[in-house]
C-alpha cells in the first residue's frame, strides 16, 4: 500500500487524488453550508419552548435535522438524489444544472463551492509544499470556506466551527506544524481581545453592536492557526477588503448602508492570504513598523 510520503514524491499521482478528493469534500461543506444554521435555528427554538415549558402539543413538530438526515431532496419536488446524481460537478454538468425529475433548476453555487474547494486546497498544496503540515492547512482552508458562505447567508459564524478550529490551531502548532505554540497561544488571546476591545469600545461610543461574537472567535483561531505575528496584517488585510467590497455593494447594486455587512467572510480571505504569503506579509509589515 503505498504511503504518504510515496504519494508526495509524485505529484502526477499526488494532485489527481487531492483534486477528486476535495471536490467531494466541497460537496460535504455545501451540506455544512445549507444544514448547520438550519441545526442551530431549531436548537434555539427547542430551548425557547424548554424555557418557556410550552405544552408538548402547542411546540413545532419539525423533522430533526443532522448533516447526515434527512437525505439531499430537491427543494422543488422533493425528489430523493441519487448517488449518481450527486457526483461533484460532474452530475451538475450532466443533468444541465437541473433536477432529474422536475427538470427544476440548480443553484450553480452547489458546483462552484465544489470546485473553489478543489482549486483552492490544490493550490494550498502546490504553494506550500506537499508537505504532512500543508494537509492540515487544508482544514483551515476548509472551514474558512464554510464560514464564509454560511456568514453571508445568515450572518452567523458558529461555534461548531470556529471553536473547534481555534484548539486544533493551538494542539497542531503545540508540535509546530505551522508556527510555534508560543506564537499560537498568544495569537489565540490577541486575536480574540483585539475585536472583543473594538465591539465594547464601539458599543459604548453609539449604543450598537458593530459586529457579532463570532468574529472574535475566528480571529482568535485565526491567530491560534497562523501566530500573533500575522494577525495586524490579517485585520488590516481584512479591513481593506470589507471596505472595497462594501463600497462597491453600496455603489453598484445600491446595498442600504443600514444593512448588516458580514465581517466573517473578509476574516476569512485575509486569513488565507495570511496561510499563503504569511512569511511576506510578517516581512513587509515589521519593515513597516521598522522593527
Amino acid at each position: 500500500m503505498p504511503t504518504l510520503e510515496a504519494l508526495f514524491s509524485y505529484p502526477a499521482y499526488l494532485y489527481p487524488v487531492l483534486v477528486f478528493l476535495t471536490l467531494c469534500i466541497g460537496s460535504f461543506l455545501n451540506v455544512v453550508i445549507l444544514r448547520l444554521p438550519k441545526m442551530m435555528e431549531q436548537d434555539w427554538r427547542c430551548q425557547c419552548e424548554d424555557f418557556l415549558e410550552v405544552p408538548e402539543g402547542e411546540r413545532k413538530d419539525d423533522r430533526k435535522i443532522t448533516l447526515a438526515s434527512p437525505n439531499s431532496t430537491c427543494p422543488s419536488c422533493g425528489h430523493e438524489i441519487k448517488p449518481w446524481e450527486n457526483i461533484p460537478v460532474i452530475s451538475y454538468l450532466l443533468l444541465r444544472g437541473k433536477c432529474a425529475a422536475c427538470k427544476s433548476g440548480i443553484s450553480i453555487r452547489y458546483p462552484l463551492i465544489e470546485a473553489a474547494t478543489a482549486i483552492l486546497s490544490v493550490f494550498t498544496v502546490a504553494w506550500l509544499g506537499a508537505t504532512p503540515a500543508s494537509l492540515w492547512a487544508l482544514v483551515l482552508v476548509w472551514a474558512l470556506i464554510a464560514l464564509t458562505v454560511i456568514d453571508f447567508d445568515t450572518q452567523l459564524l458558529p461555534d461548531s466551527i470556529t471553536l473547534p478550529l481555534l484548539w486544533l490551531g493551538l494542539i497542531l502548532n503545540y508540535f509546530g506544524v505551522l508556527t510555534d505554540f508560543q506564537s499560537a497561544f498568544w495569537g489565540a488571546i490577541f486575536g480574540y481581545l483585539s475585536l472583543w476591545s473594538i465591539y465594547w469600545l464601539f458599543k459604548i461610543v453609539t449604543g450598537k453592536e458593530g459586529m457579532g461574537h463570532g468574529d472574535f472567535k475566528l480571529l482568535g483561531a485565526l491567530g491560534a492557526w497562523l501566530g500573533w505575528q500575522l494577525l495586524p496584517a490579517v485585520i488590516l488585510l481584512s479591513s481593506v477588503v470589507g471596505a472595497v467590497i462594501g463600497i462597491s455593494l453600496i455603489v453598484f447594486r445600491g446595498h442600504g448602508r443600514e444593512v448588516p455587512i458580514p465581517f466573517g467572510p473578509y476574516l476569512a480571505i485575509a486569513g488565507l492570504l495570511a496561510l499563503w504569503f504569511g512569511p511576506e506579509l510578517q516581512s513587509f509589515w515589521f519593515n513597516f513598523l521598522g522593527v
